[in-house]
């Protein structure tokens, strides 16, 4: 067992596999959150099921357990591959991800039961951020005694973006959770919502966005046999990320009194946001010009460059719903539940399974177990998500037009029904998906076809 603990890139399959169970947990929780926003009086003596329960532990367990921890196991794996060595530590790597999983399964097991800090995207109790604080700082060791132990000079963009996710977030975590105050995790009265959406803009957008952008960023190139269309572009991007992102969260409190100048630098960054993201965008798509039926014909490639489209759309409409005038329609209802979901599952989540498949074949020795449940899997969550996107942007609309013409929300709700009633159909695609996701990936550790040592070689070199 010990000997396991020590075996190369053990930690990154335990991480990706983490993420798959995280998936399907998540999922579930989702679709009880959706049959309760149809049928409110259902398992009426079920406390740890309330809406009000379930949706955090839907919420932080699709962001940090599904989309985080998937990614995670990719980045430690990109990480010593691209710097040609191995990880400094894999018992080290083991250590983050036990702290890690144990945050995340304090979710479901204080959530559920009322242990919440209540704060959107930071309900995890103080004891949790302690335990997360620690897993990404043994990760952060771990990832710069590689960088220090490399053998490979060049610092390839990925490595920028897998090691900055968690510098940002060992900076940007203590202080939107309020970690200075473990009674409550919060600060008193207005000045606490700029504290929370600080995090909550962040967590996205600096601990997300970097992991997801610099495994698109690994697995294109190699897909399409080229290199990078622009390394100093991509460099760009990832400066302007950093010098614009950590302002933007306070597009979310705009109807509130926070201080002016907050509000305007919010605005002025959120709409400066596409900078960044359209050099993202291009610089991957010119990557892959001219090979586009080889990148669009790989299963976990096609995952990834549907994950940047659905980061183009969702950068689009984030700056255009931080403009105060629209913002009297778009906020505060399903427009931006419909967002949110693009934003994680569209751009994050598909960027992580794609760069997941790509990945397990070099981790575990086997060839993907089924390129058809692979395309199974996309189709069901593309289904799913497009119609999330439409139905919760259509029932947004319908809320935000009648509420700023001055309706009352006992009016609108029943109007909203027929809306309600879709998205929990459309959740059925979205749970189904992520358990052929983990069929897929348990059925390719134990039955996937071993590969022969120069097929091994050949995929770590991408070719």
């Amino acid at each position: 067992m010990t000997r396991y603990f020590k075996k190369p890139n053990s930690a990154s399959l335990a991480f990706m596999v983490a993420g798959a169970v995280w998936f399907v947990v998540g999922a579930v929780y989702g679709m009880f959150s959706a049959i309760h926003l149809v049928s409110p009086e259902f398992l009426p003596e079920v406390a740890w099921l309330v809406f009000g329960r379930e949706r955090p532990v839907h919420v932080n367990t699709m962001l940090y357990g599904f989309v985080g921890t998937m990614l995670i196991g990719c980045g430690l794996y990109c990480v010593p591959m691209l710097l040609r060595t191995r990880l400094w530590s894999e018992p080290l790597a083991w250590g983050g991800f036990v702290l890690w999983n144990l945050v995340i399964l304090s979710g479901p097991l204080g959530f559920a039961f009322g242990y919440t800090q209540g704060r959107e995207y930071s309900e995890y109790t103080w004891s949790a951020d302690m335990l997360l604080m620690v897993a990404v700082t043994l990760i952060i060791i771990n990832l710069i005694m590689t960088i220090v132990h490399r053998t490979e000079q060049q610092l390839y963009v990925s490595i920028w973006y897998f090691v900055a996710a968690f510098l940002w977030t060992a900076g940007n975590y203590p202080i939107g959770n309020v970690m200075w105050h473990p009674a409550t995790g919060a600060m008193p009265g207005l000045i606490d919502s700029i504290f929370l959406w600080f995090w909550g803009h962040n967590l996205p957008g600096l601990f997300i966005t970097p992991l997801a952008t610099g495994a698109a960023y690994f697995v294109i190139p190699r897909v399409a046999r080229t290199p990078l269309n622009s390394h100093t572009l991509s460099l760009l991007g990832f400066w302007l990320l950093v010098a614009l992102y950590t302002h933007i969260g306070g597009h979310h409190v705009l109807q509130s009194p926070i201080p002016n100048w907050l509000k305007a630098v919010s605005i002025v960054d959120s709409v400066a946001m596409v900078v960044p993201v359209t050099i993202v965008v291009l610089n991957l798509w010119l990557t892959a010009r001219q090979r586009g039926a080889v990148v669009w014909g790989d299963p976990a490639a096609r995952l990834v460059m549907a994950g940047i489209v659905w980061y183009l759309i969702t950068c689009i409409q984030g700056p255009v719903q931080s403009l105060p005038y629209l913002q009297r329609v778009t906020h505060f209802n399903n427009w931006t539940v419909g967002h949110a979901h693009i934003a994680m599952l569209g751009f994050g989540g598909y960027i992580a399974l794609g760069a997941m498949y790509h990945i397990l074949p070099m981790v575990t020795g086997r060839s993907v177990y089924s390129a058809r449940l692979i395309n199974l899997q996309f189709g069901l969550i593309t289904f799913g998500l497009t119609g999330f996107f439409l139905v919760l942007t259509a029932a947004g609309l319908v809320q935000g037009t009648s509420w700023n013409n001055g309706e009352t929300v006992y009016r609108v709700l029943p109007q909203l029904r027929p809306f309600m009633v879709s998205r929990a159909a459309l959740g059925i695609f979205i749970l189904t998906a992520s358990i052929i996701g983990l069929i897929n990936l348990i059925m390719t550790i134990t039955h996937g076809r071993k590969l022969a040592p120069e097929e091994l070689d050949q995929a770590e070199e991408g070719l």
